[in-house]
């Protein structure tokens, strides 16, 4: 323990903070790192870039083009973050053999080189169908289209992701997240607003008759406000996405990029949590509109981890990640918004929540104000490091030394 520590111990214990208990319970905490940050959403079909609203920015070198380039992009980065952590694939990232198997036809076998890599490290893996980049995008829609053969291209599609999630939850002994976002919606103005959600209802419908182990996957769904080609009508909003997971017992997922950039997500999880049992996240940086911007550690992002604390809700909101950018360092990109994500949680770990929620109650409010600005400027970052130490990752900035080596031997080569 080093002297900075003991000193930041003691001024955090005279608040009534534990330094050691917020430690012990970041350390339990796992993140779902999204894989897409290693290749810019592009997947293993040879398809080309991505299209339907998703668009990477920006040609560092260095992408990664093969499942074992990105296996091995993934690891250099997750040994630079530390705590527990999940990986978060899309559908696009089955490795097939050079065979093409279009999406509709995937199976649990095309996925056997992530569990054993997952097995290996002792990952959990979680799931998302890929309703993009892809000819079945009719009109920009997919799972609300009016064309019968789309809806059940799409359709089947989910499914055949639900049964790969099943497999993963099964062979790795956690539950593994499928998360359902789909681009659907219109750039102008729309005729029929009903319509294609009525459409979308009744694809949710079937895909979710479909039998799957509970204890295997955990079924979430994900809002939009708009996009790029759908700027002014969204089928999957979050008024339906909300009342349909309510409904039906599934779990919702907020995007923090999919919402007004001056609106508070943070605001929506005490709401959510009195009346689901778990909330999903997934936590990402929107400049303007969903940009996916690497995260930074700002107000927005503590003020969510802040939120998750204060509920006392670790073990019910499921926490990823998702951004990419394509104008950095790939690689780094990773740590450095993973590592604020930790950083946040510490950050909420080490407010005294009961302490502040008292003085709300009983009206001191100037005491409430002072406090919450008294805290900003504790020793923070003297427990971030001692956290780091324990988890035997750089504290500080010299984690870059390793990326930059890692870019010279491996990534300008490719």
């Amino acid at each position: 323990m080093s002297e900075r520590y003991a000193y930041a111990q003691q001024q955090y214990q005279a608040i009534g903070v534990d330094t050691e208990q917020a430690i012990e319970k970041l350390s339990r905490l796992p993140v779902s790192i999204h894989c897409w940050q290693g290749d810019d959403l592009t997947g293993f079909e040879n398809r080309g870039g991505t299209s339907g609203g998703i668009l990477a920015t920006g040609n560092f070198p260095g992408r990664a083009t093969t499942p074992e380039q990105l296996m091995q992009d993934l690891d250099t980065a997750f040994s630079l973050i530390p705590g527990k952590k999940r990986l978060n694939l899309h559908a696009v990232y089955a490795v097939t053999g050079g065979k093409k198997v279009d999406r509709d036809q995937l199976l649990p076998e095309h996925f056997e080189a992530w569990v054993e890599y997952a097995k290996a490290r002792g990952l959990g893996l979680d799931m998302n169908p890929t309703y993009f980049s892809h000819e079945k995008v009719k009109d920009g829609l997919t799972l609300s289209s009016p064309d019968p053969e789309v809806r059940r291209f799409w359709i089947d599609h989910t499914k055949a992701c639900r049964k790969i999630a099943e497999y993963f939850g099964k062979e790795l002994g956690t539950p593994s997240l499928v998360d359902v976002w789909i681009p659907d919606g219109l750039k102008d103005v729309p005729a029929d607003r009903m319509g294609p959600r009525k459409r979308l209802k009744e694809s949710l419908d079937e895909i979710y008759a479909q039998k799957v182990d509970p204890h295997c996957v955990i079924d979430c769904m994900e809002a939009k406000l708009f996009g790029i080609g759908v700027e002014s009508y969204t089928v999957g909003s979050h008024e339906f996405y909300m009342n349909y997971a309510a409904k039906n017992d599934l779990v919702y997922l907020i995007d923090n990029g999919h919402f007004h950039p001056t609106e508070s997500c943070a605001d929506k999880l005490s709401s959510l949590l009195l009346f689901s049992d778990k909330v999903a996240l997934h936590l990402t940086r929107g400049v303007r509109w969903d940009s996916d911007h690497v995260i930074a550690l700002d107000d927005s992002l503590k003020e969510m981890c802040r939120e998750i604390v204060a509920c006392d809700a670790l073990d019910r909101v499921i926490i990823g990640s998702d951004y990419f950018d394509a104008s950095i360092n790939r690689v780094a990109a990773w740590v450095i918004g993973a590592r604020n994500i930790q950083k946040a949680l510490l950050y909420a770990l080490l407010i005294p929540h009961a302490s502040l929620a008292a003085l709300q109650d009983e009206g001191r409010f100037t005491e409430l104000l002072a406090m919450q600005e008294e805290i900003k400027t504790f020793p923070f970052t003297d427990v971030w490091a001692e956290y780091c130490r324990r988890m035997k990752v750089p504290a500080g900035p010299d984690w870059m030394k390793t990326i930059h080596a890692y870019t010279e031997e491996v990534l300008s080569q490719r």
